[in-house]
């Protein structure tokens, strides 16, 4: 999850409005339909069969409308301060939320960055609490995915979004969680370059093996917060 003031993660002229949800705009950026192309097409080619392909554009379809509810709850929790999200924008990297203003009190940032993890904490407590007690039935069995069951994959590809969004390092919930802490002993400004540092040297360390795995994903994901921070410190 990434929810800022700037426009320069993304650019609106390839994105495309889907809809509006709890008044917020949801836009769908053009790479997510490349993205959901490529995994189609890869699944056409492990086994030849149609059916691969509808399942795995299926889980990819649903895993991001986890992200949006994912955005939604920073959306939600930023409204009760007062705070209007102007859209989300669905990428491959993620959601991005764009709001008017960020929170002005530590407390405050603490909660709507908690907010979006929490969601998915909610829905995987949701799945095993309910869902995964009946999974027996021919119904769910039948909903598997990549050799696996379809709902339970899901699961803990939302247990994991919650999970990594809070490793502290910006522009994800977790650099947001170590300032708001920060920010409550030693002030925002102290408490940024902290929380900055602390999520570079992470980006370097996720760089370090990526390259020694020869991983260009977390090649990537080094870049994108080693990048996010130091506009977050802008």
């Amino acid at each position: 999850a990434v929810w800022t003031l700037s426009e320069r993660f993304t650019d609106m002229k390839w994105s495309w409005r889907v809809g509006r949800v709890a008044g917020v705009t949801v836009y769908l950026h053009a790479t997510l339909l490349i993205l959901i192309a490529w995994v189609g097409y890869e699944y056409y080619a492990w086994r030849h069969q149609a059916g691969d392909v509808v399942e795995a554009v299926f889980f990819v379809a649903s895993f991001f409308a986890i992200v949006l509810l994912h955005e939604l709850g920073h959306a939600v929790a930023a409204r009760r301060y007062g705070i209007r999200t102007r859209d989300i924008t669905l990428m491959p990297i993620g959601g991005l939320a764009r709001m008017d203003s960020l929170p002005e009190k530590p407390y405050q940032e603490l909660i709507v960055a908690l907010a979006g993890p929490a969601v998915n904490f909610l829905l995987a407590a949701l799945y095993w609490g309910t869902v995964s007690p009946i999974s027996e039935l021919a119904l769910l069995n039948n909903l598997s995915w990549g050799g696996g069951h379809f709902l339970h994959k899901l699961a803990w590809a939302n247990l994991a979004m919650g999970v990594f969004n809070l490793v502290p390092a910006f522009p994800m919930d977790g650099g947001r969680v170590l300032r708001a802490l920060l920010a409550m002993r030693w002030g925002p400004n102290r408490a940024t370059q902290t929380a900055v540092d602390v999520g570079q040297a992470l980006a370097f360390a996720f760089g370090a093996v990526g390259l020694y795995a020869m991983n260009p994903i977390w090649v990537f994901i080094a870049l994108f917060v080693f990048v996010g921070a130091d506009q977050e410190l802008e």
